[in-house]
């Protein structure tokens, strides 16, 4: 899209409020002439800001003094280009501008190269395409440093004492453990049984734990024994004397008849220890003997035995020592608990002593009685059964812990061995990773942990769009940048320069990617950037700089593939050139302007841009010039063919003017017209003998020398013609007629010499 008109220039530069552009339509071909300072620059920088939309280009160009902020209107075949409060209305992607800012930002600083003009310049290199591909590079590399920036303060988030040695990203990489309380309590009681291990090693295992029973099945039997082969009438009638002879009579009874010589044989004759009367004739002295018979006190010394031994087994110290038995296994317990499990030693030793002796005394009651009756057959009674059930359970209780204890022996046999040949080191590390475990999945430190791991994976994610992004930038480089090379080489061949660059390439750094070239002066390679030796500062003059910047700005254009929608802006590009580049410079740009879609150029210089005008389309050109205007700028038309008639033709011109209108105004000019007009004929006619500096007199004295030689310069009648005119002429010429302004002039006279003179002039 063409811009066609700058319809509202207000605020900037040195415009105030300029709208004669409105007037005056733009072309294909815009030639734009300003003296410098007049505000061309301005109108360029304003085409670049609707380029990039870069609004600061306008902003700092605001007018000083001016109440009002800018606000432009540039007319195009659609809707304006408006910027007004700050920001344009649309913009215009397809203008590419040539100034001194493309200079300063793709080439050099003055005579510095900054890393910037590399990064620019890679851009440049690139194109659209090229460089929506870097962009999108760089959009990812931005996106990773963003994921840096993000993990570095979730890392921080997690605390350091959680973690220990561990790094963050092994630290969240640790897997949940589901049995990882269980791991723990064991690494604790690995290294706290290495920690004491001097005392580990001498402490005992665990003994057994037990009670001693009661045997109700023999306690029931003994109490049921009688003597079988004693008669039931014997019997009857000894109890019911021994019931006579009251408390212990039976046991004084039986005592008695071991005192009777010969009763155990039943030999007549034996008298009674206590009244010495013969005992022959007693009635129950056979029933005695039957009854008080060795089964007797066989049975009698076996009640005996079995109390004996309940007192024994159940008796004396037997509880104390169950009683110490216990406090040392609690001990045990407490020493071993925090090395293995150990479990919990819960026990009422007085409780279970109590019930012990209560079923001891119950039992031993019962034994006494039957001592004292040894033949009356008895049973245990129910509150006895249920004292010896009571002390039951707790024997059986004692027994079950004292099989657990003794089981856990196996495992405490285990740590003395691990004892033995423990790493406290070791130890500490592995219960430093699983309490690293346990903590990693706890609150908060899991949340914090999965953001931290969620953020590594989009990182991930995102590098590898990187990668993706920056082979497909790869790739396309391999193939722009040597034709970049090429272009640049051939435009700085037309230009004339004593130069080429080398090893065009692009080159990714941290900072983004940038181009690297090297300036190739009689095929020696000069560094870009150097101290004291020669460099591009020092080797290029500010011609070859521009001259390099010119053919940057061409090749990239070359390589554009929009290149036939472009507004091609073009600001002075004959500020620092040399002369010999004036034509070439022309000639390229006559060559890019029927490539793109507009060219508009502003120059100080009328010679370069009436060079540009002419041979180009004349349907399709227009020329605007700025001029002063009331202490600011304004547009207006500019007559370009004013400005490229040189004085000759500005004469001829005149002298034919007044041959058509016969202008008395201007008879004067005329007149003094009439002898340049012949010298510059002359010196166009017979360059050889009329030189620069040479007087038309002298130059026809020596004509008329030569008339009828080999070396004739004009015939004679063209001699005697020249000689007329020259006469005339002379009159009102200064050189010949110190009065020539007040010599007076005849109409009719100067029409002849002047028709004349156009004549010889135009032989």
């Amino acid at each position: 899209m063409t811009i066609e008109r700058l319809q509202l220039l207000r605020n900037i530069g040195q415009f105030g409020s300029v709208t004669a552009g409105a007037q005056a339509p733009l072309a294909k071909l815009s030639l734009i002439y300003a003296e410098n300072g007049r505000g061309k620059t301005t109108l360029a920088t304003i085409l670049r800001s609707l380029g990039t939309g870069d609004t600061a280009l306008i902003e700092e160009r605001r007018r000083l003094g001016s109440a009002h902020a800018p606000h432009i209107v540039l007319a195009s075949a659609g809707a304006p280009f408006t910027y007004q409060n700050g920001a344009w209305s649309v913009l215009h992607p397809d203008i590419a501008v040539f100034d001194d800012g493309f200079v300063a930002a793709n080439v050099c600083s003055g005579i510095s190269i900054e890393t910037a003009h590399k990064q620019n310049l890679h851009e440049l290199i690139l194109g659209a395409r090229g460089v929506a591909l870097n962009s999108a590079l760089q959009g990812h590399v931005e996106r990773i440093e963003e994921h840096n920036r993000a993990l570095r303060l979730k890392a921080d988030a997690i605390p350091a004492a959680a973690r220990g040695t561990l790094t963050v990203d092994a630290f969240c990489k640790l897997a949940v453990n589901p049995v990882i309380d269980a791991r723990i309590a064991r690494a604790e009681q690995s290294l706290s049984a290495a920690q004491a291990a001097g005392a580990v090693r001498v402490r005992p295992v665990f003994t057994e734990l037990s009670l001693p029973t009661f045997d109700r099945d023999g306690l029931n039997a003994l109490l049921g024994r009688g003597l079988p082969a004693l008669e039931a009438d014997a019997a009857a009638r000894v109890k019911a004397h021994l019931r006579r002879l009251g408390r212990e009579g039976e046991a004084w009874v039986g005592e008695g008849m071991t005192q009777i010589a010969g009763a155990s044989e039943g030999q007549p004759g034996e008298i009674c220890p206590f009244c010495a009367q013969d005992l022959a004739a007693s009635p129950l002295i056979r029933h005695y003997q039957a009854y008080f018979s060795d089964a007797y006190a066989e049975l009698r010394n076996t009640i005996n035995q079995t109390g004996k031994g309940i007192n024994t087994t159940h008796g004396g110290d037997v509880p104390a020592a169950f009683e110490r038995a216990v406090r040392v296994a609690a001990e045990n317990r407490e020493f071993w608990r925090p090395f293995t499990d150990v479990p919990d030693i819960d026990m009422d030793t007085a409780a279970i002593v109590r019930a012990w002796s209560v079923a001891r005394d119950a039992v031993l009651t019962i034994l006494r009685a039957k001592a004292a009756a040894p033949l009356d057959a008895v049973e245990l009674p129910p509150d006895r059964i249920t004292a010896i059930d009571a002390y039951d359970v707790h024997r059986v209780m004692v027994a079950e812990l004292s099989d657990t204890l003794l089981a856990r022996n196996l495992s405490i046999v285990v740590v003395k061995e691990q004892v033995a040949v423990a790493d406290m080191a070791t130890l500490s590390d592995e219960l430093a990773k699983l309490t690293a475990v346990r903590t990693r999945h706890q609150a908060p430190t899991a949340a914090l942990c999965d953001a931290y791991l969620a953020e590594k994976a989009a990182k991930k994610a995102t590098e590898k769009f990187r990668d993706e992004a920056r082979a497909a930038l790869d790739q396309y480089r391999a193939g722009v940048f040597p034709a970049y090379e090429a272009a640049i080489n051939e435009y700085l061949g037309r230009f004339n320069a004593g130069f080429r660059l080398g090893s065009v390439t692009s080159v990714n750094n941290r900072g983004g990617s940038s181009a690297s070239y090297s300036v190739l002066i009689n095929n020696v390679a000069v560094a870009l950037s150097a101290d004291r030796v020669p460099s591009f500062k020092n080797t290029l003059s500010a011609g070859d700089r521009n001259a390099l910047a010119l053919a940057f700005f061409f090749a990239s254009l070359d390589q554009d593939a929009r290149l036939a929608e472009k507004v091609v802006v073009i600001d002075d590009p004959m500020t620092s050139l040399d002369e010999h580049r004036r034509l070439t410079t022309v000639q390229e740009m006559r060559l890019l302007y029927g490539r793109v879609r507009q060219m508009i150029v502003l120059s100080h210089s009328k010679a370069f841009l009436c060079a540009v005008w002419e041979g180009a389309d004349r349907t399709a050109r227009c020329a605007l010039q700025i001029v002063r205007s009331a202490g600011g700028s304004t547009l207006a038309p500019w007559d370009v063919r004013q400005d490229t008639l040189t004085p000759h033709d500005r004469r001829h011109e005149l002298v034919r003017e007044y041959l058509r209108t016969s202008d008395p105004a201007r008879e004067r000019e005329v007149a003094a017209a009439l002898r340049p007009i012949l010298e510059a004929f002359m010196r166009v006619a017979h360059p050889e003998t009329f030189p620069p500096g040479t007087l038309l007199g002298p130059f026809i004295a020596i004509c008329q020398q030569r008339h009828g030689g080999p070396s004739e310069i004009m015939s004679t009648a063209a001699t005697t013609e020249l000689r007329a005119l020259l006469d005339y002429a002379n009159a009102f010429h200064h050189d010949t007629n110190p009065a020539w302004e007040t010599a007076l002039i005849n109409d009719q006279e100067l029409l002849g010499f002047a028709t004349r003179t156009i004549a010889f002039a135009s032989r």
